[in-house]
């Protein structure tokens, strides 16, 4: 491999990954905000979303869930920096009669940034839902965890657009 600087930050010089060096980056205010959907027969999402699960309280349990991944998310992803959350927040909404959409926040003041703590939320949320309702419906599908904006640090802003 030639000894360019690789275009992926989390390779070095050799091609071998690595954690990268934020230390000489200022800190900045950071937010970042993804998305997961659970789709599943419209019985079990009522049941999730009116609370009729025998297990508990299925949106609480997937809320804690969600801000626990946030926290958890460089123990899981072997080159993520361990962050301090200033701010983590799951949202979980029904849409239409089959689906539900959780959209997870995490804000941060520092040296990197938060996509991956808001994907992780997203992502544990889901999963968390999927767990407390899998006993009525083992054929739900979680889709479409992506990030849908951030902000702060050097890359600038993002956000998706509706046809991303």
């Amino acid at each position: 491999m030639s000894q360019e600087k690789s275009p992926l930050t989390h390779l070095n010089q050799r091609g071998e990954a690595h954690m990268v060096d934020v230390g000489s980056k200022a800190s900045t205010r950071r937010r970042a905000v993804a998305q997961a959907v659970l789709s599943g027969n419209p019985a079990t999402i009522a049941a999730i979303m009116a609370d009729g699960l025998k297990k508990g309280d299925a949106l609480a349990t997937a809320r804690i869930a969600g801000i626990m991944g946030a926290k958890k998310t460089s123990e899981l992803i072997p080159l993520c920096h361990p962050i301090s959350l200033s701010h983590v927040e799951v949202n979980i909404s029904q849409d239409g009669t089959d689906s539900i959409v959780i959209a997870a926040t995490a804000e941060t003041t520092g040296q990197t940034g938060v996509e991956m703590e808001a994907l992780n939320a997203a992502a544990t949320a889901a999963l968390t839902l999927y767990d407390m309702a899998k006993a009525i419906d083992r054929a739900m599908v979680i889709s479409d965890l992506c990030l849908m904006e951030k902000s702060g640090g050097k890359s600038g802003d993002f956000k998706r657009k509706n046809n991303e």
